[in-house]
């Protein structure tokens, strides 16, 4: 049973094209059965997290963190009777659109792209599920809901200024209803990837020695949580003593987040989802205490983590690769592969190319972006080349 303030599959809003839905699956299932298989999922694999794919097999991919963002989302939106398929959905696509390199990469291509439109990752989410996909018979893309769709445009909140060209070409097609919020489901996607990668955020550091324990317990809401595992558990190994404290932490973000939306919900009693589409705030919300707390952890893992001179070394190789690999294409767009050549052909200004040109640098993994790289004589390095 879901809420009455839930997406209900037989009250979706449909599909571009038209079809016959099956007798065994929601239109919201088949949504996230058409993510899974699809081939901008399974490249998330080699896609960074912070760290790239060879500096060890025990970091996150965009991949691991796309299932652990959609488990997180589950759970909430099971307690909160929400479409949990349709948070699902939403909560593994949302990454879809990254380039490689992670947010580096996507900062030089949007730097590439500053007199073509820029670039952004959630708008190339949608611009990958609704066109880049080619694998249907009958329609580009994957011809997924209405509502898995908005989740994707405004998981994040309303989209009211510089508003994507993928968007605005997008809704002339399907209004998605960019000056609204997203639905419940839509919403807890969104924190449900706060909560993952702050805490795995933390995992990685730690493995990568990037900060210390005592670094990280000046962090009050974290020191909290070491002393209540040392209470629970003494003389046990310092990586089981670690486990169980993001544990403890990642449970207390799911709990915060889920009394404080089921107060909010309880209070306005929404009658439907287009009333939390019309609410004048987001509805799934951390507690202010918390969001404090998230905020000092964000601004130590900023520090500490993604300034780290080991980080900023690959950062810098990330901006150059992709900057280069963008103005060699640009510059010769034979250099691309075969099977682009339809799309390079219909290009008939610059600002046409250099789209079709961010469409395929987005959609490389990470070691495919060094091969590349490699290839053109852009940048070689030996020590990443042998692993792949």
């Amino acid at each position: 049973m879901i809420a009455k303030y839930a997406c209900d599959p037989e009250k979706s809003n449909g599909r571009l094209h038209f079809e016959e839905e099956t007798n065994f699956r929601n239109c919201f299932q088949r949504d996230r059965d058409r993510i899974i298989h699809s081939s901008a999922f399974r490249r998330l694999k080699h896609k960074t997290q912070v760290f790239v794919a060879h500096e060890g097999d025990y970091y996150r991919t965009r991949l691991t963190h796309s299932i652990e963002v959609a488990q997180v989302a589950r759970t909430i939106a099971k307690v909160l009777n929400l479409n949990e398929e349709l948070t699902e959905a939403i909560a593994l696509a949302h990454d879809l659109g990254h380039t490689p390199f992670g947010h580096t990469g996507e900062d030089a291509l949007d730097s590439s792209m500053k007199d073509y439109g820029g670039f952004d990752h959630n708008a190339q989410a949608l611009k990958v599920v609704t066109f880049l996909e080619q694998h249907y018979a009958g329609w580009n893309g994957l011809n997924l809901t209405w509502e898995t769709l908005e989740g994707l445009a405004k998981h994040n909140g309303p989209v009211l200024d510089k508003i994507p060209l993928e968007l605005l070409e997008y809704t002339k097609l399907q209004d998605l209803k960019l000056n609204t919020n997203a639905s419940g489901e839509a919403q807890v996607a969104a924190l449900a990837d706060d909560i993952a990668y702050n805490n795995h955020d933390i995992q990685d550091g730690l493995r990568a020695e990037l900060f210390t324990v005592a670094e990280l317990k000046e962090i009050p809401l974290v020191d909290e949580c070491f002393r209540n595992i040392d209470q629970k558990y003494t003389n046990i190994e310092e990586s089981r003593r670690i486990h169980e404290v993001l544990r403890y932490l990642f449970g207390k973000m799911v709990e915060d987040t889920i009394e404080t939306s089921l107060k909010t919900l309880t209070e306005f009693s929404f009658k439907n989802v287009n009333a939390i589409r019309m609410h004048d705030t987001k509805v799934i919300a951390f507690s202010s205490k918390m969001l404090a707390n998230i905020t000092l952890i964000r601004e130590f893992l900023f520090k500490n983590m993604y300034r780290a001179p080991s980080v900023m070394i690959r950062r810098e190789e990330a901006t150059m690769i992709v900057s280069e690999l963008f103005e060699s294409y640009l510059n010769d767009s034979r250099k691309m592969p075969k099977d682009w050549d339809s799309a390079i052909k219909t290009s008939t200004t610059k600002e046409e190319l250099a789209k079709i040109i961010a469409d395929y640098i987005a959609g490389m993994t990470d070691r495919f972006a060094y091969q590349e790289a490699a290839r053109l004589g852009i940048f070689a390095d030996n020590n990443y080349l042998k692993f792949v």
